[in-house]
């Protein structure tokens, strides 16, 4: 693997053609175990999220019911405007539950993933926020804590409405967290089916069927961005995570998630490429005792990388250089972006391996001459 260091300043390579072509419109696909990027086409596009919404309704849930309020058994009520806005005459994707009936959070929940329920989203909105404005500010505060950059939410359905959108990257985002966060109401999205108001209804999710490891997540459609899905398959004890969007169809959706899983699962293959505390580089620094530090991996670094590797690999290590003493031993000092194709598909943190100290007034003199050389090229 070739490994070259870069100040940040420098001109990114350009991408290359990606491994596999594909009909999405944003794709993102990610390696659950070291976040490496399999695949990726516009993954920072925003577009309405329709049902892919609810990922972040059952992420205040979850957090709600994690902190003990509301409990699994608290029951709460399905209002007019739930029942008439995302029940049975809604016209849309309900559990068929009753206006004015009391139905607990447990059922709500279940409703909401498995059946992709719209009264159940609402009533859990009301039950936990007083309305679904004041539910979507909840899910818009969480959803900056955990860094989900680009998406806004403006009602807990996903139904259509002015402002609201979310991209593939922050979905995978998402996912990723409520999976590991929440692994046992997590595994209500593998649910088969459920049956309420003596109503049987399969689960949405089409992943589920294909007998390719599949235990989430959900499904959307809209007519301005097609259809979208959010599937996670766990095959072999490998997870891979899969957002897309603007498919023509349901079963073109079902076809492309299913062709490009199963590309993931035979055509790459995990590399342990540096154990933790290993030196995998230095960087320079400015007015220090010495001219430079090592940098080494504060854990272990491990990637998916494509089973045919050839000259395809490459490695770089990119910091804000040179770095200015005095630098503490542990200190976080650098990125190591692995690279297939020039692009890069995981960046993982560097720490300096060792203290180093202010130089002395010479040390400093001869610094400040070397950085004024080096920043002068670097410009052209």
């Amino acid at each position: 693997m070739m490994l070259a260091c870069v100040p940040t300043a420098a001109m990114a390579q350009d991408a290359a053609k990606p491994a596999i072509e594909t009909r999405a419109k944003e794709v993102l696909l990610v390696d659950g175990e070291t976040g490496t990027v399999l695949l990726q086409k516009n993954p920072d596009a925003p577009f309405p999220p329709a049902s892919l919404a609810k990922m972040m309704t059952m992420e205040v849930v979850f957090e709600a019911i994690a902190s003990g309020e509301p409990l699994l058994d608290t029951e709460f009520p399905i209002s007019v405007h739930a029942w008439r806005t995302g029940g049975a005459p809604s016209g849309t994707s309900t559990m068929f539950a009753d206006v004015k009936s009391s139905v607990s959070v447990g059922n709500l929940v279940r409703g909401a993933i498995v059946q992709s329920a719209n009264d159940a989203c609402i009533a859990l909105a009301e039950g936990i926020a007083g309305s679904e404005e004041a539910f979507a500010e909840l899910m818009n505060r969480r959803a900056g804590e955990l860094g989900l950059k680009n998406s806004h939410f403006v009602n807990p359905t996903g139904l259509p409405a002015e402002g609201q959108h979310v991209t593939v990257s922050d979905l995978v985002v998402l996912a990723r967290h409520i999976r590991s966060a929440h692994p046992e109401l997590y595994e209500i999205y593998s649910a088969p089916d459920f049956t309420w108001n003596k109503i049987f209804q399969r689960n949405r999710n089409p992943l589920l069927k294909l007998g390719i490891g599949a235990d989430g997540m959900e499904t959307g459609y809209t007519e301005a961005s097609g259809y979208a899905l959010l599937g996670v398959t766990d095959r072999d004890d490998r997870v891979t995570y899969l957002a897309m969007s603007g498919l023509a169809s349901a079963k073109e959706r079902s076809d492309e998630a299913r062709r490009l899983l199963e590309w993931a699962d035979q055509s790459f293959a995990i590399r342990r490429l540096y154990r933790k505390g290993a030196v995998v580089g230095s960087a320079e620094v400015f007015g220090g005792e010495t001219g430079s530090v090592p940098v080494a991996a504060p854990k272990e670094i491990a990637a998916l990388l494509p089973r045919e590797e050839g000259e395809r690999i490459s490695a770089r290590i990119r910091y804000d250089g040179p770095l200015s003493a005095p630098i503490e031993a542990g200190a976080t000092v650098a990125s190591l972006d692995i690279m297939v194709d020039g692009e890069a598909v995981l960046s993982e943190p560097l720490v300096a391996a060792r203290a180093v100290a202010t130089g002395s007034f010479t040390d400093r003199a001869a610094g400040a001459v070397s950085e004024l050389a080096l920043g002068w090229l670097r410009q052209f």
